[in-house]
């Protein structure tokens, strides 16, 4: 586990320190399930501030930027409450690098992996019907704990209906530990593989 730790840490203390490196926007109870190893896979059709050619994963790696609304909670099969969020600071504690991504054409797919996320049906079935084409875009991922947790200053191109944020490079002190074993995921990839299929890499 400590050599996975180290190397992770180290290719993204090199990327970011080139740069710049990206979060992913998503419901707050989500990415808490996610740092439990609740939660494997990301279902996502697109905002309204997407740009032309919709969403996609753009990124393979990235970080959680939590957003809060007290909505999710009747849109989730999660029993834990909403985390207070810090007054005009975002914090990132999850990070994410993507296995493969998918586009669902065939909502019944996803049946089998209901225990690989939180959200529910009624909720999924909104997503997949939202606007055309009918589908969902999934991500089948992996979670590491940050340590310690980062904290920026809200700022305002942080806003908007768009999933993507550009951050700047990240601390080099940081480090990435798994969630869950390797073992535990590399059986679930298989299994979200054989549900759907491997789709992009």
């Amino acid at each position: 586990m400590a050599q996975a730790e180290a190397t992770l840490g180290d290719q993204e203390t090199k990327k970011t320190h080139q740069g710049i490196s990206f979060a992913f926007k998503e419901w707050a109870l989500v990415c808490a399930s996610m740092l439990l190893g609740e939660t494997s896979l990301i279902f996502r059709k697109g905002g309204i501030a997407e740009g032309r050619d919709g969403f996609r994963f753009q990124h393979d790696r990235f970080f959680l930027f939590p957003t809060f609304f007290h909505e999710q909670t009747d849109r989730l099969r999660i029993d834990i409450p909403i985390p207070e969020p810090k007054a005009d600071v975002v914090a990132f504690s999850a990070y994410i690098q993507v296995e493969f991504t998918r586009w669902i054409e065939n909502l019944s797919l996803l049946e089998p992996l209901s225990d690989l996320h939180r959200l529910k049906p009624e909720v999924l079935e909104q997503r997949f019907a939202y606007d055309d084409p009918k589908g969902l875009h999934l991500a089948m991922i992996r979670v590491f704990r940050v340590t310690p947790e980062w904290s920026l200053p809200f700022q305002k191109s942080f806003g908007g209906c768009r999933s993507w944020v550009e951050l700047p490079g990240s601390p080099a002190e940081l480090r990435f530990t798994p969630v869950i074993g390797d073992a535990e995921h590399a059986a679930r990839v298989r299994r979200v593989e054989a549900a759907v299929g491997r789709g992009e890499s």
